[in-house]
């Protein structure tokens, strides 16, 4: 049980991306990148959006185990919250530089911002406030990302 604790915690801090002293969240969601690259190259789109969709669990229990380790609501420690929203929010894109990019900008941008309900999402106890906010944030961005990207693909194509 410990062996898996300390994994989960490991888990909820972007394996120390969010030990980052500025702006946490941004480098950990840097830190998504490569993971999400690596993911989608393996499993295919499909497959990686729901991989995506089944670590949103996971990633409550990682930060319900790093709250409870670091007695606090919401630490910038934790950034587990901004893999689950970043990779929700380039679900189901093709894998290419201009969805790693945008995708980055447009999660990050709703994260700062919390439009409704994301910011009423984020007040929800534990692990499960700390994720659900952007988690929320991320579906929004997927959305903005198709109508954005869609116009371009065909442009590109």
């Amino acid at each position: 049980m410990r062996a898996l604790n300390g994994f989960l915690f490991l888990l909820a801090t972007g394996f120390g991306s969010g030990r980052s002293p500025l702006a946490s969240g941004t480098t950990g969601t840097l830190a998504a990148i490569p993971v999400y690259i690596a993911a989608v190259w393996l499993l295919g789109p499909a497959a990686f959006a729901v991989a995506a969709v089944l670590f949103v669990p996971l990633a409550i229990v990682a930060a319900n185990v790093a709250c409870a380790r670091l007695q606090v609501k919401d630490p910038g420690l934790i950034v587990v919250d901004e893999w689950a929203g970043y990779f929700l929010t380039v679900a189901l894109h093709p894998l290419h530089w201009q969805t790693i990019a945008a995708g980055f900008f447009i999660f990050r941008i709703l994260d700062v911002t919390k439009p409704f309900p994301a910011r009423w999402l984020e007040h929800l106890p534990g692990g499960t406030g700390v994720v659900l906010d952007d988690v929320m944030v991320g579906l929004y961005g997927n959305l903005i990302l198709w109508l954005i990207l869609s116009p371009l693909r065909t442009f590109l194509a």
